[in-house]
């Protein structure tokens, strides 16, 4: 028997990062900056050029401005979401809460305006990056795939959620929000807490982005499953059961806590 000649070194396969955005100055700045990160990054200036890029380069994730001509970086994120999942942050000229509601509805899970630091920047697309890498190796033989809680059913495994039956469309982001507030329902967690636990990273300009996605949640599973507590952050109310009983975990995850001073 040949002795085993042990694992060969081979060379790390860079990440790919595809640039959609009009201004050259701009989009050739964030290209340089990524490059010198080491990752490979292709550029396109139009909402055409940007879904073709993107669908023969296969990125591991894309930066991709509202704005374009041709046809805006919403249908880009939507036709590019159709046809594979990838992670995507959005820039906006407008800090506009209804526009960026309307960037993570079509698929976007992070989103940044401008003008904006190139170190935030890459320490976002670091973060959504480590959140999508962790994500396939997250599970944990000892915990059941499935968490339910009432007519809400979290598949950890899939990464899909039903509530009442109907499957609900969440971006990764989401689905990390989700699952975070569900492994302690009723327990109150700060916008800086789950900028920390969902998004690796704490600043307080980041709190916003919390508010926004928690308002997608809403938007996709219902407004009465994540509770408002003013002043302090969020909390994930245990829904009714299909039956119209009184939901509770079912995985061993925790139980509803007590109710708070709270807002819709």
């Amino acid at each position: 028997m040949r002795p085993d000649p042990g694992p060969t070194s081979e060379p790390a396969v860079p990440t790919r990062v595809v640039v959609v955005e009009d201004e050259p100055t701009i989009a050739r700045a964030i290209a340089d900056r990524l490059s010198a990160e080491g990752w490979s990054v292709s550029i396109a200036g139009d909402g055409a050029s940007g879904v073709e890029t993107v669908r023969r380069v296969h990125p591991d994730v894309v930066v991709l401005d509202v704005m374009l001509p041709g046809f805006d970086g919403l249908e880009v994120c939507r036709r590019i979401q159709h046809d594979e999942p990838v992670p995507v942050l959005m820039l906006t000229a407008r800090d506009d809460e209804t526009d960026m509601l309307v960037g993570l509805g079509v698929g976007a899970d992070d989103y940044m305006t401008k003008p904006f630091s190139m170190r935030e920047l890459v320490a976002r697309l670091k973060a959504l990056l480590r959140r999508v890498r962790r994500a396939p190796a997250a599970a944990d033989p000892g915990v059941p795939a499935a968490l339910e809680l009432g007519d809400l059913v979290i598949d950890r495994a899939s990464r899909r959620v039903t509530r009442a039956g109907s499957p609900a469309h969440l971006t990764p982001t989401e689905f990390d929000l989700l699952l975070c507030l569900a492994q302690a329902p009723g327990t109150v967690l700060t916008r800086e807490q789950l900028l920390a636990d969902v998004w690796d990273w704490v600043d307080a300009t980041g709190t916003r982005t919390v508010d926004s996605h928690v308002k997608a949640l809403r938007r996709k599973l219902g407004p009465d499953l994540v509770r408002t507590v003013h002043g302090v952050g969020y909390a994930l109310e245990v829904p009714p059961g299909p039956d119209g009983t009184s939901g509770g975990a079912t995985s061993g995850d925790g139980a509803s806590g007590d109710g708070t001073d709270s807002a819709p």
